[in-house]
């Protein structure tokens, strides 16, 4: 009885471990015995990306992947959706990536800093016929260097935002007209491949523009969306004390906050632990609106923060939420 409950005890951590990390990066190991590198991204419940299933950095089959994940049970399933290049010699069936697979994997954090995924993959045409193991690691050294890279490096920097997504997955995941078997180029070294996509041309037609993702300023997305009033606090005393908390999981929310249309603090990263913001009431105006704006809206949308604020010795609290669309906004009014 007592084995039972550490095991269950030892279990609850790992996953209450995991809950803190993000499944997005790059992920290396094998998947049915071949070397891959996967790059996920997560949106929401869905995944994008990229698998590279190779023998060395001039042979390998790159795919665009789809898939979802379930943060409860912390179950990843993706698939090869679309082959956009090969690299090699002679391709054949016995080349890395030579069929579409579909993988499904536990993420576990067995220890420390170690993250991990799991599973079964089987094809992707027939779940029913499996492909061996799927044993992958996350890494911060990518051997491939594609678009998607940009993403992950600055995941909670802003490039959570959907619309970054969606206009990096439109650019990632054409095709690239060398699909064909092409012998790497010699200057490219051993340890680094760099993919190039380059545009595709059709005789007499010319080229349309490649779509550049430009996000908006934080000044922009302030003046854009709508301020939805969530409560209103009466102002005493000499300060008011603000403390701003992630208000369910921490999946790399950050927001700034805006006092009567001025922008007091910026790229503030909502956790467990409380950042703290103090406003002296004596430069406070009779009426004041403070705005939290979504800088982006983490893995799990929309953006929400939890806030206590206390003033004159009494405590208020606030649940806010901000999205694409709107802002959470609180009214302080002296008495």
């Amino acid at each position: 009885m007592g084995k039972t409950i550490i095991l269950v005890v030892a279990g609850f951590f790992l996953v209450s471990v995991c809950a803190g990390q993000m499944i997005t990066g790059v992920w290396h190991g094998k998947i049915n015995r071949q070397k891959v590198e996967l790059k996920i991204i997560q949106k929401g419940d869905s995944l994008t990306g990229t698998s590279y299933y190779y023998q060395s950095p001039g042979n390998y089959r790159r795919y665009s992947i789809k898939g979802y994940y379930d943060n409860m049970s912390q179950e990843a399933v993706w698939w090869d959706d679309e082959l956009l290049e090969e690299r090699g010699g002679r391709i054949g069936l016995g080349s890395p990536g030579n069929v579409a697979l579909l993988s499904q994997a536990d993420f576990n954090c067995p220890d420390g800093g170690i993250m991990k995924l799991d599973g079964e993959a089987t094809l992707k045409e027939d779940e029913n016929r499996s492909k061996g193991k799927v044993q992958l690691d996350k890494t911060n050294q990518p051997s491939f260097n594609d678009e998607w890279d940009f993403v992950i490096e600055q995941f909670t920097a802003g490039a959570n935002d959907p619309y970054i997504i969606d206009s990096v997955g439109r650019i990632a995941g054409r095709r690239s007209p060398a699909t064909a078997a092409t012998p790497a180029p010699e200057q490219v070294p051993a340890e680094k491949a760099t993919v190039v996509q380059p545009p595709i041309v059709v005789p007499g037609v010319s080229a349309p523009p490649v779509p550049v993702a430009t996000p908006l300023s934080i000044e922009e997305k302030f003046t854009r969306r709508q301020k939805i009033p969530v409560v209103e606090i009466p102002v005493f005393g000499d300060s008011i004390e603000l403390h701003f908390y992630d208000n369910a999981e921490i999946d790399g929310d950050s927001i700034t906050l805006f006092l009567n249309d001025r922008l007091i603090i910026q790229h503030i990263y909502l956790t467990e632990k409380a950042f703290t913001v103090k406003l002296p009431v004596s430069e406070l105006q009779q009426s004041n609106e403070l705005v939290m704006v979504a800088e982006n809206l983490g893995s799990i949308p929309p953006n929400t923060s939890f806030m206590v604020a206390y003033v004159g010795g009494k405590r208020y609290e606030a649940r806010l939420e901000s999205n694409e669309g709107s802002s959470a906004m609180i009214r302080f009014v002296k008495e």
